[in-house]
């Protein structure tokens, strides 16, 4: 099973390496990415400063690769990379990065909105909305 867990924010390096490494195929046509960043979310009258986020990794590992492996099943993709923080990311970091590649753009707008979907549907991750007032509460994705 592919690596899907980092500690901390994803890094504008870490996603700048992983598009040089698609270089060298040449079989690839279209690339699309999609990038989650916290929000400073108003709750009521504090502001969500980070998100630290858990998981239940084996679960989640598991069901990432079921995801992973329906991705292929459902679309024509050549890769289809998947990464998500754990631990505390600030607002304006990055904490999810998905980046699909095929031969044509069509593949791989449909397969990201699918996939980003099926994680946030479907994955057992957590975030714990951190505010500015070092309260918190658990994050409801919409």
């Amino acid at each position: 099973m592919k690596k899907v867990f980092l500690e901390g924010a994803i890094s504008p390096e870490f996603i700048a390496d992983s598009i040089a490494k698609h270089q060298g195929k040449h079989s690839i046509g279209a690339h699309n990415i999609f990038l989650g960043q916290v929000r400073a979310d108003e709750v009521g009258d504090q502001q969500v400063v980070a998100i630290e986020y858990t998981s239940y990794e084996e679960m989640a590992n598991e069901k990432l690769h079921e995801i992973r492996e329906a991705a292929f099943e459902k679309f024509d993709l050549t890769c289809l990379h998947i990464y998500h923080s754990l631990g505390i990311v600030k607002v304006g970091e990055i904490c999810i990065f998905v980046f699909v590649s095929s031969k044509r753009r069509k593949q791989v707008y449909q397969a990201t909105e699918w996939l980003v979907n099926q994680v946030k549907e479907k994955v057992p991750i957590f975030g714990k909305e951190i505010l500015d007032n070092a309260d918190h509460q658990w994050k409801v994705n919409s």
